[in-house]
């Protein structure tokens, strides 16, 4: 396993093979689960020893900066279903069960592009994994969320409003 110089979750198998199993793993060790999805921020979630399993396995593939991996850790406990059929930023866009409206309003995802702190980022994304049913592509949350910057809020506009033109 090569050490890379930043963390990927969709451009490095081993970092998202790494992710995967960690959450995997939450499902079997429930507690884990529950005390991460109790967090409202990531210092609490720096209490929780299954973050820092994540954040070990983590740093052998490439550096991690802790308290962007704690957001992404929280969020995935909330996670139920690993989706890979589309980018988070298109699943927010889709509808649910044939109809015409984004699961993911184009006002709720306006104000989500508005984030700035990391705090609100958490429970914004908490919300909308619940929208969503928990099912998620995983590796694309965690990048978007690790990186959330300009540039990742300018792809998931991309990939939100080519899936949903209708709720711009």
């Amino acid at each position: 396993m090569k050490q890379m110089n930043y963390i990927s979750f969709t451009n490095n198998p081993d970092a998202r093979s790494a992710l995967v199993e960690w959450w995997g793993g939450l499902e079997r060790a429930r507690g884990d689960r529950a005390a991460l999805r109790r967090c409202r921020s990531a210092q609490e979630i720096a209490f929780v020893p299954a973050f820092h399993r994540l954040r070990h396995d983590l740093s052998r593939i490439a550096p991690v900066d802790a308290e962007k991996l704690a957001v992404v850790a929280g969020i995935l406990s909330h996670v139920r279903k690993n989706d890979y059929s589309l980018r988070f930023a298109q699943q927010m866009a889709t509808s649910k069960d044939g109809g015409d409206r984004a699961r993911v309003s184009g006002l709720r995802f306006r104000r989500l592009l508005k984030i700035e702190g990391r705090d609100d980022l958490y429970g914004a994304i908490v919300r909308i994994v619940r929208l969503l049913d928990g099912s998620v592509n995983i590796a694309s949350l965690a990048d978007g969320v690790y990186w959330w910057n300009e540039r990742t809020k300018n792809n998931w506009a991309f990939d939100y409003y080519d899936r949903a033109p209708e709720e711009s």
